[in-house]
């Protein structure tokens, strides 16, 4: 299973540059719908396109490991 640690990246950034940033916001610099940012943020296991993680390498300046993590199911 891929995790997105989209709400991680977000703190971090947040911790870095000391204030909040919404979803709203990250929708705008990106071009992301919010709904979608909101499901990537909360539904485990949420199906997105690589264009989309693209977009939140560029607005986060990170690389992809950042964003995502690859668990082993238990087989």
């Amino acid at each position: 299973m891929i995790r997105i640690k989209l709400k991680e990246v977000i703190a971090d950034k947040e911790f870095s540059e000391n204030r909040v940033i919404t979803l709203a916001e990250i929708a705008k610099e990106t071009g992301i719908h919010r709904t979608t940012l909101s499901k990537i943020a909360n539904e485990r296991g949420y199906n997105t396109g690589t264009e989309n993680i693209d977009k939140l390498c560029r607005f986060f300046k990170c690389e992809i490991s950042d964003i995502l993590q690859y668990l082993p199911e238990n087989e």
